[in-house]
């Protein structure tokens, strides 16, 4: 039996055995490295030293995570958009609204739900943020009620508190994207990885599992990926989703 700390990189899923892990903490703000690997990020400290942090993105040659939360804002924000225009429509035609009234059900509630900050300030305006969403759906919900008995007031709500609570809830998500550094540091993690002796961190997006699994069941590929500072040896299919098997990690000098 061996054990695999589980992590995801954007769309993509990589496991490693738990014996090279030391620990599993929040990112934080890191001291940079002056003329330092591409690959690294910075340094920080850990256990009365000092230790190099390896961003995993960058090993793989992805987007960098804060271009990622931007593209997410980008998305939640048209799709509040098109969630106020659905509702004008409603309210002007007729038309049944079937959009989501549920403030955990639409794109923006979701990503609300999943998130968790550590930073005051990210706290502060998520707070802001998740109260202004719920507001401008309850809002939406009392503008249909309104409808079935009186059209015009029902226009009067819309154009009066539903365009404002939008307006307000545009400006935290905008809020969100001038703090990326911020927002990205609550989200990922640190992996404190030991190779040999060597301790490091290894940036990654989230961590998703431990998994618990037979070395009968890697799936070996004949064909490993390697590179000077990554070696995947293996692919496990863990309830039907693939997942790469990492060798080693070594940290660039």
């Amino acid at each position: 039996m061996v054990d695999l700390i589980v992590f995801n990189v954007s769309n993509n899923r990589y496991a490693m055995n738990i014996a090279n892990v030391q620990r599993i903490v929040q990112a934080t703000r890191l001291t940079p490295i002056p003329n330092s690997h591409p690959y690294i990020d910075g340094m920080m400290s850990y256990e009365k030293s000092v230790i190099k942090v390896l961003n995993f993105r960058k090993l793989i040659s992805l987007d960098t995570y804060e271009s990622d939360l931007k593209e997410l804002f980008i998305t939640l924000k048209r799709g509040h958009k098109e969630w106020v225009e659905s509702l004008r429509e409603s309210l002007q035609s007729g038309i049944a609204f079937t959009q989501a009234l549920d403030p955990h059900a639409c794109g923006l509630g979701k990503w609300l739900d999943s998130f968790t900050a550590y930073d005051e300030q990210v706290v502060e305006i998520l707070n802001e943020l998740t109260e202004s969403h719920k507001e401008l759906h309850l809002m939406g919900s009392v503008a249909l009620e309104t409808y079935e008995k009186d059209k015009e007031e029902a226009l009067k709500i819309f154009n009066k508190n539903v365009l404002n609570i939008f307006k307000v809830t545009m400006g935290s998500l905008d809020t969100f994207t001038q703090e990326l550094d911020l927002v990205s540091d609550s989200l990922q993690k640190f992996i404190i990885y030991d190779n040999n002796g060597a301790t490091f961190a290894i940036k990654v997006d989230t961590i998703e599992d431990i998994a618990h699994v037979e070395e009968s069941e890697f799936i070996d590929t004949n064909d490993s990926d390697k590179h000077d500072f990554l070696e995947l040896d293996s692919v496990l299919d863990l309830k039907g989703v693939l997942i790469n098997v990492i060798k080693t990690v070594k940290i660039p000098s």
